[in-house]
């Protein structure tokens, strides 16, 4: 059997990256897979980020809602089946639990969970669900061993609060430990601890390094200080230096290997043997093969980008965290039986969202069957006028007017676009709309509505030219007779602000009036559209020196726009080389530095700072960053 465990930093990218979930599982050819940093909250789990073929998933996700916790965290358990139904291989748990304290639900009430409430009644029950509210573990009961899948809390110095909380989580998970020990179970730990055990674990250790109180605890967990858990890898690679599993992303370390190893594989437990009372006897020695550092997974390989100098010249893809993995020998398979209920398999936003054809039928029908009986019961019968014929009823002699309103509507159409209009309703004609109310028809809205991209291409179509405002109209001698039937609504508007008949004055198309004369770009537009009019020489002389002074003002602003953009940019040009001159030379190089903003909470926070350009490394390299440094300026300098 092979476990395999990997801080993805972010599973929605990793999968990007490998094409599919399964290509990303497939790669690392293991029977359990445990997923650390999945960063996705429970509404955001898919079938294309938690289901693949040949496998059965257990997720825990984060349940907090503080501020920058939410859609962090995160862990998933992957585990290869060749049936999900019924087996009998070990891979295939026969339980499953999210989180360690046994309040957030497992897939079966058995013993453990009444054991974990009698070993953790020191705690409250808010301290309980706080440590388990980040999604942080999942645990998987394998038959002859039980699985911890963990993604270890981070604390920076200074921050009471995270170290308050790494603190209880670290100690109610001990007590979980015990609580199975002492039922003779057999555990093994995996994942994400940010903790890096001892110096051999860390590029160049300060030296506080070994008084940090996390360190010791991970230490006093450990058979050679006298507990009950073998740290896998320095067991089966104990002199191995530069075995690191994660870099920092900001300063480019990978270039040099300059990083720590914070992802285990621990054990604890008496082995499979019947006389595991021999000496020597344990889980390592008896059923371990090996264990070491998948390095092929490192974003950063020899020649794949060239120096570091502030930033990577090629993006690299992957997790900034290395896989782990240890193979097993001699485990047995395990009695019959399923699936946990906990599996991704069956949760309701991935197993709820297949739907059969015949649901989303019947859900359209019923829609529309409701749609329709709400119309019907607001409008009359001979008011009705179906939108999806191409043959629409005209009968709407019978339809009632009030006022304003009309009510016969499509039943396909948006309110908003009428198939009916009424015309002659303004405060001028109340009298003539009471006696009789024109109703216009409009063809346009028979036809299907268009999409919103076609709507939006008709509006842009149907804007209107100032020149279009004063061409004479083709149908207005036939507007004035049938002024009855087809005046438009713009019309009336007009007829109504002059207080005038419902005859429009039409201009005469054979002389230049006293209107005509009054502006040059009324003339202007009539004389482009009727080249032959006559027009007096003084409208002609005044149209061309109004065009040769616009031309003049047109190339001045020209000029005057082109001038303040060459300003702009000799000024830009002049502020990049003070700039230039200003950034500072590292020591170690010689070389121009990078700027840095402080982002740490504090009395420094926002504060610019130069910093050598070189990628971090070990200081016994000269060509690493030779840790120069400088405050950007005497303001950002702290006092």
């Amino acid at each position: 059997m092979k476990i395999v465990t990997y801080n993805v930093n972010g599973l929605r990218q990793r999968v990007s990256q490998f094409g599919s979930l399964l290509k990303l599982l497939n790669s690392f050819d293991a029977d359990i897979i445990c997923i650390q940093e999945t960063k996705l909250r429970r509404q955001e789990l898919s079938a294309d980020l938690a289901i693949a073929d040949g496998y059965e998933s257990f997720f825990s996700c984060t349940r907090t809602s503080d501020k920058g916790r939410t859609g962090y965290s995160g862990v998933a358990t992957f585990c290869r089946v060749k049936s999900a139904f019924s087996s009998v291989e070990a891979a295939l748990p026969i339980a499953a639990e999210e989180g360690f304290t046994g309040l957030l639900g497992c897939s079966r009430k058995d013993e453990a969970a009444s054991a974990v409430a009698e070993g953790l009644v020191e705690f409250s029950r808010e301290e309980l669900l706080k440590v388990d509210s980040e999604g942080r573990c999942i645990i998987t009961d394998h038959g002859h061993f039980v699985l911890f899948n963990l993604y270890g809390p981070r604390a920076g110095d200074g921050d009471s609060e995270r170290i308050q909380f790494k603190l209880n989580f670290f100690k109610i998970l001990e007590k979980r430990w015990e609580s199975l020990l002492c039922r003779g179970r057999r555990i093994f730990v995996v994942g994400d601890l940010n903790i890096a055990p001892s110096a051999i674990d860390r590029c160049e250790a300060g030296p506080d390094f070994e008084k940090n109180e996390f360190r010791t605890w991970f230490r006093s967990m450990l058979v050679e200080s006298g507990g009950h858990f073998f740290d896998v890898f320095r067991a089966k690679n104990p002199n191995r230096r530069e075995a690191f599993t994660c870099w920092p992303s900001n300063t480019g370390a990978e270039q040099f290997n300059y990083g720590t190893r914070i992802d285990h594989i621990l054990c604890a437990g008496p082995c499979l043997h019947e006389e595991h009372d021999v000496e020597g006897h344990n889980l390592v020695t008896c059923h371990v093969k090996e264990c070491a550092i998948l390095t092929e997974y490192k974003r950063w390989k020899p020649g794949s980008a060239t120096r570091w100098k502030g930033g990577w010249n090629i993006k690299l893809e992957g997790s900034d965290h290395a896989p782990v993995y240890t193979c097993l020998r001699e485990i047995p398979d395990v009695s019959e039986h399923s699936t946990p209920s906990l599996a991704a398999r069956y949760l309701p936003m991935v197993h709820g969202l297949q739907q059969t054809l015949v649901s989303v039928l019947m859900r359209r029908q019923a829609t529309r069957q409701v749609k329709s009986d709400v119309v019907s019961s607001s409008f009359p019968d001979e008011c009705i006028i179906s939108g999806g014929s191409s043959h629409v009823k005209r009968s709407i002699a019978n339809c009632d007017v009030n006022g304003t309103d009309i009510s016969c509507r499509s039943l396909d159409q948006d309110s908003r676009n009428p198939i009916l209009k009424v015309v002659g309703h303004s405060e001028d004609f109340k009298e003539e709309a009471a006696c009789s109310t024109t109703i216009v028809f409009n063809e346009e809205y028979a036809r299907p509505l268009p999409n919103k991209r076609t709507r939006k291409r008709a509006r842009k179509s149907q804007q209107l030219s100032l020149r279009s405002f004063f061409q004479k109209s083709q149908n207005l001698d036939d507007g004035i007779e049938n002024s009855t039937n087809d005046i438009s609504t713009s019309q009336t508007g007009v007829l109504n602000s002059n207080n005038q008949s419902q005859e429009a004055p039409v201009m005469d198309d054979h002389r230049c009036g006293t209107m005509q004369n009054d502006t040059n770009g009324i003339s202007s537009s009539q004389g482009q559209e009727e080249p032959d009019r006559p027009c007096s020489p003084t409208q002609n002389n005044t149209n061309g020196n109004a065009s040769s002074q616009g031309q003049e003002e047109q190339d001045g602003s020209r000029y005057l726009e082109k001038q303040k953009k060459s300003d702009a940019l000799l000024e830009w040009q002049r502020i990049q080389q003070l700039m230039q001159n200003s950034i500072p030379l590292c020591k170690g190089h010689r070389e121009p530095c990078v700027s840095r903003v402080v982002k740490k909470p504090g009395p420094n926070f926002g504060h610019r700072f130069y910093v050598c350009a070189r990628a971090e490394g070990p200081s016994s390299n000269p060509e690493a960053n030779c840790g120069y440094f400088r405050w950007a300026s005497t303001k950002s300098r702290p006092k």
